[in-house]
């Protein structure tokens, strides 16, 4: 019977350590970078804010900015009749009473749910950016958001809780509510939704860190599939001091009385 044997290593047989190949080097680098690095979403992979002051948009978002009234009208009306497609495929009739109008509604419904996109974040800030030298925590608390999942197209609702550590400057405390009801109205998965408001936070105020908490009920788990009406999906993005420090982090989760 035949056996294979692997090469003699003369180098590590007299116990002297062999150099590191530089591709092997290189992957074990690569590796041990996967292990510490913050995984990316493919929406937040570009700036947070545009030239033209929109914020991850859409691919059709400056089309439906852009629209004419007639546009928008006939938008809609393709939107509904898609919506009686979907009635009579699931065996109703949408000519009865009780569906006569339900396509449009709903048609109106799905716009507002995801006027997120064409939010200008220039025009939900303002001028509500002030130069204060306050250099404490700053955080604002239970604020509500309403969203939709982008794969079940369902609802996902809770609490967002938002703080900062001022760099010289700090946000008027109503824009923070602003800012997660942007991002939540479009279709969203919590954990992007979480960092987009972090990320933009960090982007308008330069600030020493950055914390944004979610926790969150969803309809998609709730309704359907394992069906658990309790349960409760809590993410967190934490940014600069908030993310190097740990001290920093756990003020911020005792103030939210986590910890």
């Amino acid at each position: 019977m035949s056996h294979s044997h692997a090469p003699h290593d003369a180098g590590a047989a007299n116990g002297v350590s062999q150099p590191i190949p530089v591709v092997a080097k290189r992957a074990r680098i690569a590796d041990d970078a996967s292990r510490t690095a913050r995984s990316s979403s493919p929406l937040t992979l570009a700036p947070p804010i545009d030239n033209d002051g929109l914020s991850w948009p859409s691919v059709g978002t400056r089309t439906r900015l852009t629209q004419s009234p007639q546009e928008a009208k006939a938008r809609e009306e393709r939107i509904a009749e898609a919506v009686k497609t979907i009635l009579v495929e699931l065996g109703e009739d949408p000519s009865r009473e009780g569906l006569l109008e339900t396509p449009d509604r709903y048609a109106k419904a799905m716009l507002y749910f995801t006027k997120g996109y064409e939010e200008n974040i220039k025009d939900v800030i303002k001028k509500a950016v002030f130069e204060e030298d306050h250099d404490e925590m700053v955080i604002v608390r239970d604020i509500e958001i309403y969203s939709l999942c982008e794969h079940h197209l369902v609802p996902f609702f809770g609490k967002c809780h938002i703080g900062y550590i001022p760099n010289k400057r700090v946000l008027g405390l109503s824009k923070l509510a602003r800012l997660a009801e942007m991002y939540s109205r479009r279709f969203q998965v919590q954990e992007r939704l979480t960092k987009q408001i972090a990320m933009a936070l960090a982007d308008v105020l330069k600030p020493r860190g950055v914390a944004v908490v979610i926790e969150a009920s969803h309809m998609c788990m709730v309704s359907r599939g394992v069906q658990k009406s309790g349960s409760c999906t809590t993410t967190s993005c934490m940014l600069g001091c908030f993310r190097d420090k740990q001290k920093t982090r756990e003020e911020f989760l005792t103030l939210l009385g986590r910890k």
